[in-house]
């Protein structure tokens, strides 16, 4: 006789030879897992993370009207007792769920009291009933109006950066022009693209392009700040007449030595014109205490200063700062007695004058004008004003609700510019827009490699929770537009928090969701594999997939 083995009420008997040492696994567990994180119906109300339901509630709330004389807070939520079991359902053609309901809080403020700001005139309490939430049975599957139905998981594109190239496509020379994105969550699509002259532009969800340094400005760099943050700076001292710049092995290792160097007290050249540096001539350089060697005018031609440069004599201004040396310049610099100044560095082909090309095609000062630059763009025909560019952006890419990176979007950010920022801190800082553009820069100038679109390790899985989640977010945005409506017209101090809150919305997302759904489907039901394999499949299709 086979050995006995209980699942549930069953006994199996097992007529193998061997002995199995591996338990066959939850095949489904996946789904289920990620129901019950969605649901956190066994956790108390106070330890719940901020994931699936929990987090859509808190998304949407508090809720404040229109005059601010009242808010509706988000205490809890709790799950009742399914009305029918599943053998029921199947039975009578009902749906398998449980009863939804909110805690939420009514704080209405005093408004005849001027002399204190929100005095608080009455707190109302209130548990309100928000539909029937459909409930995963023990088997991975909901059971809806009868008919049991499987959400399948969805494939989609990773939230984070991701970076590729046209393969010459683009442009009719064959030029490859390289691009960057940044996907989140949710929120505004960043796109960052070259043209054919190498300028570096920007999109915000596909609008019209502007350059890069634009956004960066925005997040309050200045072009001093870009400059100095993407190019090495190097000194030049003006000594009788000739140009000498200052040595550093970082940044002028792979230059040819524009003259012969002598060692003191020799007259065999240590180096001779036109010999490469490498770091064991810098090295034999240094020792030899040659701290300076010289540079030729039209090295310096093309690049941009980082100082203003003035005559000592007359106090004229010969160049401003960051603007670009000229030939006439250079002489003007050599005939004024101008001591010194500084440059950024461009001599190395892995240096590229991208950043440099791309400020001068744009003509913004300050990070208010970038704002509103960036207003003219997204909403072009109205007239913007400080405030409303600056909310504009700040709702952009620095409003936790309407923009989330996501904790996968944020670590995949930290692991491919190797930064630390906390997994919490979900929306864009200045340093992921800076760190994409030297990435950019960096591809341009041969450095680094672009992204497979097609690589796993570049998709994701949203399960149902996550799925169901998406979906209960939209019909709670329908809904706080309604309460807002609401606490507008009704008298605020007699009104009870049922009296504001319409379930319509959350219910319709809910049903559009198992009905309707290209991800909720009839489950397969022609063997007990043709079940499992239904459960398990992974489709690109979906909201936020393939259409």
């Amino acid at each position: 006789m086979g050995q006995p083995a209980f699942e549930g009420s069953v006994q199996r008997h097992s007529f193998s030879k061997i002995r199995s040492h591996i338990e066959i696994p939850d095949l489904v567990e996946v789904q289920r897992r990620s129901y019950e994180e969605f649901l956190q119906a066994e956790t108390l109300p106070d330890r719940r993370e901020d994931k699936g339901l929990h987090a859509a509630f808190k998304s949407v709330f508090p809720i404040m009207d229109y005059n601010n004389s009242a808010i509706l807070e988000f205490s809890s939520y709790s799950l009742g007792t399914p009305k029918y079991d599943t053998r029921e359902c199947i039975e009578q053609g009902m749906t398998f769920a449980a009863p939804l309901k909110l805690r939420v809080r009514l704080v209405v403020f005093d408004q005849q009291d001027k002399s204190v700001k929100n005095r608080v005139l009455d707190v109302r309490e209130q548990e309100v009933y928000v539909g029937e939430l459909p409930l995963m049975t023990e088997r991975g599957t909901f059971m809806v109006n009868g008919t049991e139905r499987v959400a399948v998981s969805q494939l989609h594109r990773s939230p984070g950066p991701s970076f590729g190239h046209d393969k010459g496509r683009t442009h009719s020379s064959g030029k490859v022009l390289f691009s960057g994105r940044i996907i989140p969550y949710r929120g505004s699509w960043l796109d960052f693209e070259y043209d054919a002259k190498d300028i570096l532009y920007v999109r915000i969800d596909r609008r019209r392009k502007m350059p890069a340094t634009i956004l960066l400005k925005g997040f309050g760099f200045s072009t001093d700040d870009l400059l100095k943050m993407y190019y090495p700076v190097e000194e030049v001292r003006v000594v009788n007449g000739g140009l000498l710049r200052k040595l550093d092995p970082d940044i002028h290792a792979g230059l040819r030595s524009p003259a012969d160097l002598f060692e003191k007290g020799s007259n065999e050249p240590l180096v001779k014109e036109g010999t490469k540096l490498n770091k064991t001539l810098m090295g034999r350089i240094r020792a030899a205490g040659i701290k300076e060697i010289p540079i030729k005018q039209e090295d310096l031609v093309g690049r941009a200063v980082l100082t203003e440069l003035v005559d000592p004599g007359t106090q004229e201004v010969i160049l401003e700062k960051n603007q670009r040396l000229t030939a006439p310049v250079m002489e003007r610099i050599l005939e004024s007695g101008v001591e010194g100044f500084k440059v950024i560095y461009l001599d190395s082909p892995t240096t590229s004058p991208v950043i440099l090309d791309t400020l001068e095609a744009e003509r913004t000062n300050s990070k208010e004008e970038a704002w509103v630059e960036i207003y003219k763009r997204l909403r072009p025909g109205e007239m913007p004003s400080i405030e409303s560019a600056k909310l504009l952006f700040e709702n952009l890419f620095l409003n936790p609700k309407r923009y989330d990176l996501s904790p996968v979007g944020r670590l995949k950010m930290n692991k491919r510019f190797n930064l630390d920022l906390s997994l919490e801190q979900r929306t864009l800082s200045a340093q992921d827009i800076v760190e994409v553009v030297r990435c950019l820069v960096d591809l341009k100038a041969g450095k680094g490699a672009v992204d497979d679109i097609d690589h796993l390790g570049n998709r994701r899985v949203r399960s149902v929770g996550e799925l169901l989640e998406n979906q209960i977010r939209i019909g709670l945005a329908r809904m706080e537009r309604s309460i807002k409506e609401r606490m507008n017209l009704l008298d605020m101090e007699t009104v009870l928090p049922h009296d504001l809150i319409n379930a319509k919305p959350i219910v319709g997302a809910i049903k559009e969701f198992f009905a309707g759904s290209q991800l909720s489907q009839f489950m397969d039901q022609t063997n007990p594999l043709a079940e499992i394999t239904h459960k398990r499949r992974l489709s690109a299709l979906g909201p936020g997939g393939l259409t």
